[in-house]
């Protein structure tokens, strides 16, 4: 098995040049390939070049996609924060992790409309119409990103990694590096993720509380209290319409 498996990736290593080459040869139209097995010499064009150049920083945009998506968006306070009201209320895997990490893809994707519309037309639109250029593009694509970074992220977080970094004191957000306020944004974001959990903990903490002392009070020792108090837990969350709550409170803590 191991040595079919030598020979797949084999064949997938020797094949891969060859289909880019289709690839790009095929976009480009009947000019001449670009790759040549052979050892006489080819000359390439500078807009081939920067073909292949665009195919391999898309795949790598790619790769990063799912990091940028994590890190650098709403995401991962609402993720840490449901799987804290899920531990809080102690229903273990309910919801399951698909249903919460969906419900947090949702909300992020919510959240950052605007700014995914910001970057659509203010970067994006006139990259592919042509009118600036790719660097250009990269900038105006980052501001809102920035901004949104920005507004959430504490002075003392980022007073710290400018520290570390041995940077100058910025003046204006403008001058804040980007290497520095992305760290600077994860650690603020997973210190607001924690205090929000805290304040849902209270709640199913003090039932906890109040069950375990009744039945210790009734001599029913051996009776787990998280049987007793995992249905009133479920009943106040259901009477206090615990989802619309927390959902609204999450949103509105990005504003």
């Amino acid at each position: 098995m191991a040595t079919a498996l030598r020979r797949s990736v084999k064949v997938v290593m020797l094949l891969l040049p060859i289909v880019l080459a289709s690839a790009v040869g095929y976009a480009q139209g009947p000019a001449m390939p670009l790759f040549n097995i052979g050892l006489q010499g080819n000359t390439i064009a500078a807009g081939d070049t920067s073909v292949v150049l665009e195919i391999f920083l898309l795949l790598t945009v790619l790769s990063l996609a799912p990091a940028i998506l994590v890190m650098l968006t709403s995401f991962t306070r609402i993720v840490m924060v449901l799987s804290l009201l899920r531990q809080a209320m102690g229903t273990n895997q309910m919801p399951p992790n698909q249903i919460l990490i969906g419900l947090a893809l949702f909300l992020s994707i919510f959240i950052m409309t605007p700014v995914w519309n910001s970057i659509n037309q203010d970067a994006l639109q006139p990259y592919l119409a042509r009118s600036i250029t790719r660097e250009l593009a990269l900038e105006k694509a980052l501001e809102p990103i920035r901004r949104f970074m920005l507004q959430q992220t504490r002075e003392k977080d980022l007073a710290l990694f400018v520290d570390i970094a041995k940077a100058e004191r910025p003046k204006t957000p403008a001058e804040i590096p980007t290497l520095v306020l992305i760290p600077a944004f994860i650690i603020s974001e997973i210190k607001t993720a924690f205090q929000i959990g805290l304040l849902l903990y209270v709640p199913f903490l003090i039932i906890d509380m109040v069950v375990a002392s009744v039945l210790l009070s009734m001599g029913m020792m051996m009776l787990p209290p998280v049987m007793i108090s995992l249905p009133f837990k479920l009943m106040l969350f259901v009477l206090a319409d615990g989802w619309y709550l927390l959902a609204g409170s999450l949103v509105k803590s990005f504003s």
